[in-house]
């Protein structure tokens, strides 16, 4: 990992952001668990009450834009670091604790715990693994596929004018998508490229293209939670527990707050990495953070009919979030009060935003794709033009290739889902 990942989160590789999300996350696709039968939400933007389990109408609510906006906001988060070498987007504001694309992975993580403990819920395990691997690795293989054999040729021939030694030795392309086929970033460089950008000078000259991927491990990590959750029947007949591991991870949280004597700053670094086989090193505070995170989606998921919607409760919650990212205590205080408002959001949002995503997701090709692009463009040069050049460029191009990555491998991978080895006449398998 690069040398500036114990002074912020792993996100700009691994300074970090996903996911993320977004996930980041559930970053999208399955859709079929989303029909649960509930009253039409009333019209308009009245005061609105009522519980989670009454408002929640199928796939009309809001959370294909809010996925689609948290993975815009990633990509916004990154544009300062790596088009200028900047602080993170927000760092400041946020009295250090987090930034707009952390927070975005954050968001990403609850709307995962709610999505994935249903569709966990509603299919075997074997199914819901099938469904898991299919919204993931497609677009993640393809994602490294073309970030080693396209994006790195062009930057090894702009950069050094020839591709002599690009496909050699340990830290050439076809051990970068070795690494890092299973989910998790053992190799973040590819032959020491891009390390003249400014994000590669602000790490000390490591070779970073596509740091958004690190929250993919701890994403799959939750989905194999959520599977063994259901596989012990926990979410069928003990569901009590998963608000009980909620309130345990959060508990350390409250003490990494409390042994680092205040509530400002990055979480206090009281815990170590492990290194599970294929994956590479994994931050066990990272897996503690986003876990909560993802626990608390599930825990309302499971209570949604004592979870309320409640237009008073989320105005309070959305003043204790602001003021603890202004003032401090975000992780305490914080976590909880996003993860209300980013349900509430999905069942308030207005009419035309509850489309958005319903068809075409392209949150998860943002969310991949948006680091190599603007890691491309800095070493291109197109920072030159300014902030807001650079970062409309990297916006419009990521989302051209987020579009080409849903409908010709993300989409086509998911037609997949309800695929079952065709029977013969005798019920041996066809072979």
């Amino acid at each position: 990992m690069p040398a500036t990942a114990d002074r912020r989160p792993p996100h700009h590789a691994p300074d970090t952001e996903t996911h993320t999300e977004t996930h980041t996350e559930t970053h999208a696709g399955d859709h079929t668990d989303h029909h649960t039968p509930a009253a039409a939400p009333p019209r308009g933007h009245r005061l609105a009450h009522g519980s989670l389990a009454g408002r929640w109408d199928g796939r009309d609510n809001g959370i294909g834009a809010i996925r689609l906006g948290l993975a815009v906001a990633v990509v916004l988060a990154h544009a300062t670091s790596l088009g200028f070498g900047w602080e993170d987007l927000g760092r400041s504001l946020f009295r250090s604790q987090t930034n707009v694309g952390t927070l975005a992975v954050f968001g990403f993580f609850v709307l995962s715990g709610l999505l994935i403990t249903r569709s966990a819920a509603h299919t075997s395990v074997g199914r819901f693994a099938w469904h898991r691997a299919l919204r993931i690795l497609p677009g993640l293989w393809v994602c490294l596929l073309v970030t080693a054999f396209v994006a790195a040729p062009v930057v090894a021939l702009h950069q050094r004018g020839t591709l002599a030694g690009f496909w050699d030795g340990p830290k050439g392309p076809l051990q970068y998508v070795a690494g890092n086929w299973f989910t998790g970033v053992r190799q973040y460089g590819i032959q020491d490229l891009l390390a003249d950008t400014p994000w590669g000078r602000e790490i000390g000259g490591n070779s970073v293209f596509d740091g958004a991927l690190w929250s993919l491990v701890y994403e799959s990590t939750c989905y194999a939670v959520v599977a063994v959750l259901a596989v012990t029947a926990v979410l069928r007949r003990a569901r009590w527990l998963v608000p009980v591991f909620a309130a345990g991870l959060y508990g350390c949280i409250v003490a990494d707050q409390i042994r680092g004597w205040t509530l400002e700053g990055p979480p206090a670094q009281h815990y170590g990495s492990i290194v599970p086989p294929l994956v590479g090193s994994v931050s066990v505070q990272w897996l503690i953070y986003l876990g909560a995170l993802f626990l608390t989606g599930a825990t309302i998921e499971l209570y949604r009919d004592r979870v309320p919607i409640h237009d008073g409760l989320a105005a309070g919650c959305l003043v204790i979030l602001a003021a603890s990212l202004l003032l401090g205590g975000f992780f305490v205080a914080g976590f909880p009060t996003l993860a209300y408002l980013l349900v509430w959001a999905a069942v308030r949002a207005p009419r035309r935003l509850r489309r958005v995503g319903a068809v075409n997701d392209y949150s998860y090709g943002i969310y991949i794709y948006g680091f190599v692009v603007q890691q491309l463009l800095a070493t291109f040069g197109a920072n030159r033009w300014g902030y807001l050049p650079y970062t409309a460029l990297s916006l419009t191009i990521t989302a051209a290739v987020a579009y080409a990555s849903w409908h010709l491998v993300e989409r086509r991978a998911l037609t997949l889902k309800h695929w079952r080895r065709r029977q013969s006449c005798s019920g041996a398998p066809v072979r």
